[in-house]
């Protein structure tokens, strides 16, 4: 007893009958020739029934096999075959199901007719020849057209009798080609330019039928496409559905295979081959909308959606589909979101299949003439990136933007802290017909506008090499009558700090910002804020920060703790001075991240003594006391004595027990 009957003969119908198959379920595929069968193989659950039934035979055969359901999986227009199903069904009471294949996307330059004899009627008065790939069946009836036997080139199966019926109608020789499909847009382009075709007849067959490449080959080729309308008005499931039902019906999980695909910049010409082959073939696809409707065939599924986890359960409460593609901008590897989607679908190990694509690194520097494997590459879209400091320090920086802003506020900082002559090289709509590439200086491009759809490469003549080392000269920086940390003090403090280039920092009492711009510097792709409250130190702080061009550096007028209220949790903090309120702002910053580590500079007992109480208070795991004194020579004439500075108890603690 089979448990489905297939009535097949259609792609879809193969596809439904391995489908059930592979989930063990027995089914029975009916096709009306042994042709039709050659996309099955028969095995333990599916067995293969070939020859044209009419509708007692069909009758009979539901009789004898008392299936659980039927589907009526046949062409589009084999409208009495259908018929005759749909009838057997009713007569023998079994529940019957229509898979409707899938309609090609239409095209407004084709015309289209209700039949056959009004496709004779409209081609009668053109001129021109005409490729004809409705099959044999109806060829016959094509004669009646004037110069029939010169004008039209049939394309029909390649079997013997259907060679043979079609020579009996005047058709052979070059007229007459005998193929079988699928066939390719190209290579259908192809035909009709071998043959001069100015016409070419066709049904919608959908999807699986090549309606799609036979239309977008003839328009490419200048030839009017001339389409007979679906014979009838039908409702039912698409394959995708059917499979959604089986599943329930049965009980069964569908393990869906997932790619993960990198299309390039967006357009079909930087989509690799082996991705237009994974998307063709998908049953679904997923992905922002620019994504998929950049690899999307017509009528096929799609899901506009980016979200990892909302992608991961549309995937899990959908088992009809069994080819699923998500697709990701440019390559999976660069700023993708593959990494988050790999996750959420489980990893590698649930059937997830990635594939590359061209990067936007990799087609712009290609486009501008300058080699990549020497440039910083980096992000800043959707992210923090502080472009300045690698501008300044390295020859080539590499970015993606996201505004169409993003040019005019990178060259305006630029010329702030004055490197108005690096040239910015940008890249907008990579790709696409409206790709727009040019170079210039910083300079002349603080007012630019453009698409938000870019990328910049600077390229900076001389960089400064970045700060190798803790202790820039005191004599570097912007002096005035504001207190500052001097080189050796500094170099201890910041070490003790350990900074890393992410970090989130703050320098609460900043004085000329000899802390705060190097913290900048280490911590390069993170945040300084510089809290001070005296105004002439804040005006030296700015000047600093222009110096040394840490565009990362904040600077807060305000005293602490109130001054950090609004910033964000920090990693490390840096407390040169306090004014009393230390106990108030450690409390703070730890209210904030109760892991962040915290370096004090006390120099006068009182601090000493509230620096000790804090310890005390917050018992943490890791402290450490290290009082230094610097000394440095001075020449009186011919001798060099050695000047003491003042002595620095510098206070480090991490990771509080407890709180009394």
């Amino acid at each position: 007893m089979s448990e489905i009957i297939v009535f097949a003969g259609t792609t879809e119908g193969c596809d439904i009958s391995n489908f059930l198959a592979e989930h063990q379920i027995h089914v029975l595929a009916c096709v009306a020739t042994d042709y039709g069968s050659k996309s099955l193989k028969e095995n333990e659950y599916l067995k293969i029934h070939a020859g044209r039934l009419t509708e007692p035979e069909m009758e009979a055969l539901l009789n004898e096999k008392k299936p659980e359901m039927v589907l009526d999986a046949t062409h589009p227009y084999a409208a009495e075959v259908t018929e005759n199903i749909r009838t057997a069904c009713q007569n023998t009471g079994l529940e019957y199901r229509r898979v409707l294949r899938e309609a090609g996307a239409y095209q407004d330059q084709a015309v289209y007719v209700p039949d056959t004899q009004a496709a004779i009627e409209f081609l009668e008065g053109t001129e021109g020849n005409i490729l004809l790939t409705t099959g044999s069946k109806e060829l016959g009836k094509y004669t009646a057209l004037s110069d029939a036997g010169e004008r039209i080139y049939a394309r029909v199966l390649s079997l013997p009798s259907v060679m043979e019926t079609c020579k009996g109608y005047g058709f052979e020789g070059k007229h007459l080609i005998g193929m079988q499909g699928p066939f390719s847009m190209e290579l259908n382009a192809a035909m009709l330019r071998q043959f001069d075709c100015k016409y070419l007849v066709t049904k919608d067959t959908g999807k699986a039928g090549g309606f799609q490449e036979k239309i977008d080959a003839a328009l490419s080729c200048g030839t009017v496409p001339v389409i007979i309308g679906r014979p009838l008005k039908e409702e039912g499931l698409s394959v995708a559905e059917c499979r959604h039902m089986l599943a329930e019906y049965f009980g069964f999980t569908v393990k869906p295979h997932i790619t993960l695909l990198g299309i390039g910049m967006g357009s079909q010409e930087t989509l690799t081959v082996q991705g237009k082959k994974a998307a063709k073939s998908a049953d679904l696809i997923i992905g922002a909308k620019r994504m998929a409707d950049a690899v999307r065939e017509p009528g096929q599924a799609v899901v506009y959606e980016y979200r990892s986890d909302v992608i991961a359960d549309y995937i899990r409460n959908h088992p009809e589909y069994e080819k699923v593609v998500i697709a990701l901008s440019g390559d999976v590897g660069f700023y993708s979101g593959a990494r988050k989607l790999l996750t959420a679908l489980g990893g590698r190990e649930s059937n997830v299949e990635v594939i590359c694509g061209i990067s936007s690194v990799v087609y712009f520097m290609s486009e501008i003439g300058l080699s990549w494997d020497d440039a910083k590459i980096t992000s800043a879209h959707g992210k923090h990136c502080n472009l300045i400091s690698m501008i300044r320090h390295n020859q080539k920086v590499f970015s993606i933007l996201g505004t169409g802003t993003a040019v005019a506020e990178l060259a305006g900082k630029l010329v702030k802290y004055h490197m108005g002559e690096v040239l910015l090289y940008v890249g907008e709509n990579l790709s696409y017909p409206d790709e727009k590439i040019f170079v210039k200086k910083a300079e002349e491009l603080t007012n630019y506008e453009g698409q938000p759809l870019s990328v910049v490469c600077a390229f900076h003549e001389n960089p400064e090499p970045a700060l190798s080392t803790h202790g820039i000269p005191d004599e570097e920086f912007i002096r005035g009558k504001a207190p500052m940390t001097k080189e050796e003090v500094r170099s201890v403090s910041l070490s003790k700090l350990r900074l890393t280039e992410d970090s989130i920092c703050c320098d609460v009492g900043a004085g000329t910002g000899s802390v705060s711009v190097e913290m900048a510097l280490r911590a390069d792709q993170g945040q300084v804020f510089a809290i001070e409250k005296k105004e002439e130190a804040a005006a030296l702080l700015e000047e600093n920060k222009q110096k040394f061009a840490v565009d990362n550096l904040e600077i807060i007028k305000g005293e602490a703790p109130q001054a950090l209220e609004n910033l964000p949790a920090l990693t490390h903090a840096f407390i040169g001075g306090s004014s009393g309120n230390l106990k108030e702002i450690v409390a703070l910053l730890l209210g904030k991240n109760p892991q962040v580590r915290i370096v004090i500079n006390c120099i006068t007992l009182e601090t000493i003594s509230e620096a000790l109480d804090v310890l005390k208070e917050y018992d943490f795991q890791q402290r450490e006391v290290v009082q230094l004194a610097a000394s440095r020579s001075k020449e009186i004439s011919r001798y060099h004595l050695m000047m003491g500075e003042n002595p620095i108890y510098i206070i480090t603690c991490q990771n509080p027990k407890m709180r009394k």
